[in-house]
Order: structure tokens, then C-alpha cells, then sequence
């Protein structure tokens, strides 16, 4: 059952110039416990008083538990992406160090799943897509450790400055034998290129790894176009619906 607490904001900085990464930690003092995958809920009023929330996908990275399991953590990390004349937008991007927010969860299933023994798995992401992912990498690193899996991360973005962790994805990738990061350019090109990058859009590049139903599990998160579109590519090459998991991130004012 989602828990209700009060969190403290007590670092925050930019990610890209219209993302803002955040760091709280519960008033309670207690520690937040979640599967990486999973998201919170910020609940605040509009102007004129009305009650509304907001979900963020945590992006703390915590422990190596395996697959399926919870992970205890003392902060919470979530990027929070700008949109003009968003409420949102008005309370997080102007909340200052040692302000309180209301916030619920954990809620979610969009996780790593013990059962699972795909020996590819397909992560797609676009924009604060990509925070999931970020909080998955010690359970990658474990399944990885068992040997024969393969991770793939596609991260689709306009142009560099907006690969969000994109240089701890790079890192990790360096360090961790079977997994591979793209960042997929759909505008500029970096200016040194990396053997990484790719052109166009992720559903484009997915089409490139051919995808298999024998071999691969997919999970799709961010831009809801990029999830419809990546979604339909993987049933074209037979992937069924119980293989592709999904997480739209749709930005409301």
C-alpha cells in the first residue's frame, strides 16, 4: 500500500536547460522503499486551490538487489522536466533548499521482473524516460553478472545537452561487459561523435537490432508518439504484448 510522507528538498541542479534534477529526503527521517522502476506522486494545489498531483519516476540508484526486489534509500532523486506555464513547473522549478513537499507511493509495476529470462532486453527511453533506467542499473549489473543477458538502452533526444545521465550511462556501459548504451540523435549530432551514437529516432534504431520474441523483452518509457511507435515496431517483428512493457510520460500543465 502507497504510503502519504512530507519530503525536504536539499539539493537540486540542471540536468539540460529544461530539466532540473531534484534530491529530497523524507521530514519523517525514515528511508524510502521501492523497485527501481517505480514512481511517486507530488500532490500540490493549483491557484485557485484546487487539489492535483504530479508522478516522477524515482532515479536513485541504490543497492544490487536482484530483479523483483525493493531497495531501501535515504534520498530521493527525481528529474523534473519544464513546461511553460505548467503548475508543476512553478512548484518544483522554484522550490528552494530545505523547502517541503507532499508526495505518495511508491506506485508503479514498470520493474525488472525475477521471472523474467529473456536473453536480450530492449530498454527504450526519450527524455525523463530515461530515470527508470538510471534507478535499474544495479539490478542490470546483477543480471549481467549471471551471464548470458544482453541489455540494450536506447535513448532517443533532440541533440547531446539533452542525454540526460547520459555520461553515467556511458560509463556504466564501459565497466559492465553485455550492456550497450545508444543515444540516439533525432537533430545535431554531437560535434565529436561517439561509437555509441546513432542518428534518428529510437523506433528507427530498434528496427536496426531486430528484434526477436525467442530472444528479447522490451520496455518503453517516455514521449508516448516514441512508446506507440516503437510499440507497433515490435509487434511487426513478432514480439507479443506480454514481452513489450510500457510507461507513457505525458507533460500536463
Amino acid at each position: 500500500m502507497a504510503d502519504h510522507f512530507q519530503l525536504r528538498l536539499v539539493d537540486g541542479f540542471m540536468l539540460a536547460p529544461a530539466v532540473r534534477h531534484l534530491v529530497f529526503e523524507r521530514v519523517d527521517g525514515q528511508p524510502l522503499a521501492f523497485q527501481p522502476g517505480q514512481f511517486l506522486q507530488v500532490h500540490f494545489h493549483y491557484d485557485d486551490g484546487t487539489a492535483t498531483k504530479r508522478s516522477y519516476s524515482v532515479a536513485t540508484v541504490g543497492d544490487g538487489s536482484s530483479p523483483g526486489g525493493s531497495v531501501e534509500v535515504g534520498r530521493i532523486e527525481i528529474a523534473v522536466s519544464y513546461v511553460e506555464g505548467g503548475a508543476a513547473t512553478k512548484v518544483l522549478g522554484e522550490l528552494p533548499q530545505g523547502g517541503v513537499i507532499d508526495a505518495s507511493g511508491p506506485y508503479g509495476r514498470f520493474c525488472l521482473q525475477e521471472a523474467d529470462h529473456h536473453p536480450r532486453y530492449l530498454l527504450l527511453a526519450t527524455g525523463t524516460g530515461v530515470t527508470p533506467y538510471r534507478a535499474m542499473l544495479p539490478q542490470i549489473a546483477k543480471l549481467l553478472a549471471g551471464g548470458g543477458r544482453e541489455v540494450v538502452l536506447l535513448y532517443g533526444a533532440r541533440s547531446e545537452v539533452e542525454l540526460l545521465y547520459g555520461e553515467e550511462f556511458e560509463a556504466f556501459a564501459a565497466s559492465h561487459p553485455g550492456f550497450t548504451f545508444h543515444g540516439c540523435l533525432s537533430r545535431q549530432p554531437r560535434a565529436t561523435p561517439r561509437p555509441g551514437d546513432r542518428s534518428g529516432h529510437v523506433q528507427d534504431v530498434l528496427v536496426e537490432l531486430g528484434p526477436r520474441a525467442e530472444r528479447d523483452i522490451a520496455y518503453l518509457c517516455g514521449n508516448p508518439n516514441m512508446v506507440d511507435a516503437a510499440f507497433a515496431v515490435l509487434k511487426e517483428f513478432g514480439l507479443p504484448v506480454s514481452q513489450i512493457r510500457r510507461e507513457k510520460y505525458i507533460s500536463s500543465r
